[in-house]
Order: structure tokens, then sequence, then C-alpha cells
């Protein structure tokens, strides 16, 4: 688990993550130390997948209650401040590629929340940092694997 993340989090996704810290905290711990208790009660433990697939079970939900209250304190929650001016967390902005008829529109996100099939991106990602502190009506270059691409800013909301 990578403990390197920022902590930018829209308002929804910080409740998302504080709901889903209680019901990890409450349910699932719950759960699992039944899964634990009637694996042991099945005898030798050297041999019993269930113990041993409860434990492991046991270890991630801890590892992910960690990891959640790490981001839920260090969390600076963003909301779309400077809407319409400038690509920042919270905007959203629609780019068109040069030669392309299509448009694509993203919310620029922390990495925590990041989706791209959500249309969700990262700022720290490579199209999110090209993207960061751009106006309406700009070209850039994003540099992709299959070598440079020219895009323009259509519209920020």
């Amino acid at each position: 688990m990578n403990d390197q993340h920022d902590a930018f989090l829209t308002p929804e996704k910080f409740e998302e993550l504080k709901k889903e810290l209680e019901n990890l905290k409450t349910v699932r711990r719950k759960e699992v130390a039944e899964s634990l208790e009637y694996a042991r009660s099945l005898g030798d433990l050297s041999e019993n997948a269930e113990y041993q697939e409860a434990r492991d079970m046991q270890a991630a939900i801890e590892e992910r209650i960690l990891h959640l209250e790490q981001v839920i304190k260090e969390a600076k929650i963003v909301a779309g401040t400077n809407k319409g001016d400038v690509v920042g967390l919270g905007t959203e902005v629609t780019i068109q590629k040069d030669k392309d008829k299509e448009s694509r529109t993203y919310t620029i996100v922390g990495s925590e929340e990041a989706n791209i099939q959500d249309h969700k991106l990262s700022y720290l990602s490579p199209l999110g940092e090209a993207l960061m502190g751009k106006t309406k009506g700009e070209a850039f270059t994003f540099e992709t694997p299959t070598g440079k691409q020219n895009y323009k800013i259509l519209k920020i909301s």
C-alpha cells in the first residue's frame, strides 16, 4: 500500500470515505471476528484454510482502516472555487485534441478519488498536471506514449 498520497478531496469523497471507515470499524470488523471464531472452532489452525482466509481479511481491513484514518486526518476539502476561470482542483474542464471532432470532459480531483471511467482525473496525472492553471481557450501540448498531442481547453466550470 502506498502511503504517499495527496490530501485533496471533494466534499463528496470526504463523506464517502468517512462512511466507509465507519462501516469497516463497526460492521466489517465484527463479521471478520465472527469468521475467525467459527474457523477456530473447526480445530487444527495450521491446516485451516478458513482461519487463514479470515486472518488475511482481518489484516486487509485493518490496513484499510489505518489508510482511511490517515487520509481523513490529512484531508484538505476542495470545491471548485475558481469555476469558469482557471483549471484547478474541483473544476470540470472540457478539452479537445487537435484534429478530433469529439471533446472530452474531466473533473480535476485529488489522487484518492481519481477514476478515469468516471472522468475524474488526478491533478498529479500527466494530463492533470498539463491542465492545471490553464484558462478557457488556451492551447497546450501534452506528452503521451505515442508522442506530443495538442489540445485546446473549450470550457471550464
